[in-house]
């Protein structure tokens, strides 16, 4: 059994509760934001790659239909061939596309991730993924 190494975040009140409301609306009006907690629009071209219909967060599935559309919504993009076209526009975070992404926690949905940056709760991987990323040069 996992032994749980931190607690659960409190509900949001006051100034966080504030935070968190103008970064929804703020996030979900430009880029679809889904709230995940964990942010990684900087390096996904300003795409919210949790808009997949996967969840991927470390590019596409292998089902991009040959027009760059998703397998499973055939009518819309991929995601990910969204995120890499926009990428390329994007000087500062253009090499960000080829980090690996950690697995989501999916504890932090629908909590800040501005907070959780400033906090460092979205950094937290379970012990087997930092071996993992360890053995393959860190992410």
């Amino acid at each position: 059994m996992l032994e749980e190494t931190r607690q659960e975040q409190p509900r949001p009140r006051g100034l966080r509760k504030v935070v968190l409301l103008v970064e929804k609306k703020s996030k979900e009006a430009f880029w679809d934001c889904q709230m995940c907690g964990q942010c990684i629009l900087h390096s996904t071209g300003l795409t919210c790659p949790m808009t997949c219909p996967k969840n991927l967060r470390n590019g596409p599935c292998g089902g991009t239909l040959q027009n760059g559309n998703c397998e499973v919504l055939p009518d819309k993009p991929c995601v990910w061939v969204l995120a890499w076209e926009r990428s390329r526009k994007l000087p500062l975070w253009r090499s960000h596309m080829k980090h690996v992404q950690p697995p989501v926690d999916w504890r932090l949905q629908d909590t800040s991730s501005w907070e959780n940056l400033m906090t460092r709760r979205d950094k937290y991987v379970p012990a087997g993924w930092k071996a993992i990323t360890a053995k393959a040069g860190g992410y």
